[in-house]
C-alpha cells in the first residue's frame, strides 16, 4: 500500500499533476515491484500565500508524501527517492532543488482497508523487498 499527497502551488501544480501522477507511479512501480493497477494519489493545489517555502527554491518547489506499510528495505526507498528526483527532473522540468520527499513507514496495523485492520488484509504484492 502506497498513499501519496502532492502539495505546490496551484498555477504550477494543476498544469502538471497528471503527467507527475504518472511519473510518480511508474517509480513506486518500479522501486517497489508494486502493482501497475494500485494507484492511490491526492494532489493539494494551494494558493501561493497559503504555501510557504524557502529561499532558493522556485515556484515549481513541491513536497511529495508517501505512506507505506513497513518492511520495504533502506535500499528500495533510497531507490524510489532517486527514481523521483531523475525522473521528474527528465520528463516534467522540475529540478531537483524544488522537489522534497517524505516516506512515512507505519505497521500494517495502523491501516484500515476495505474494512479491515491492514495486517489482516490478504495482499497480493510483496512488500519485504
Amino acid at each position: 500500500m502506497a498513499q501519496i499527497k502532492v502539495y505546490g502551488i496551484n498555477k504550477n501544480l494543476n498544469i502538471i499533476k497528471k503527467k507527475l501522477s504518472d511519473v510518480i507511479h511508474s517509480c513506486v512501480v518500479d522501486a517497489f515491484q508494486y502493482l501497475v493497477d494500485k494507484r492511490f494519489h491526492r494532489f493539494f493545489p494551494l494558493e501561493e500565500e497559503d504555501f510557504y517555502y524557502p529561499e532558493g527554491r522556485t515556484e515549481k518547489y513541491t513536497i511529495i508524501e508517501i505512506s507505506i506499510f513497513e518492511g520495504r528495505s533502506i535500499e528500495a526507498k533510497k531507490n524510489l527517492v532517486r527514481l523521483l528526483f531523475e525522473r521528474i527532473e527528465k520528463e516534467l522540468n522540475v529540478l531537483p532543488e524544488d522537489i522534497e520527499i517524505t516516506i512515512f513507514e507505519t505497521p500494517k496495523h495502523n491501516w484500515g482497508i476495505r474494512g479491515v485492520p491492514g495486517d489482516e488484509l490478504i495482499l497480493n504484492y510483496n512488500v519485504k523487498i
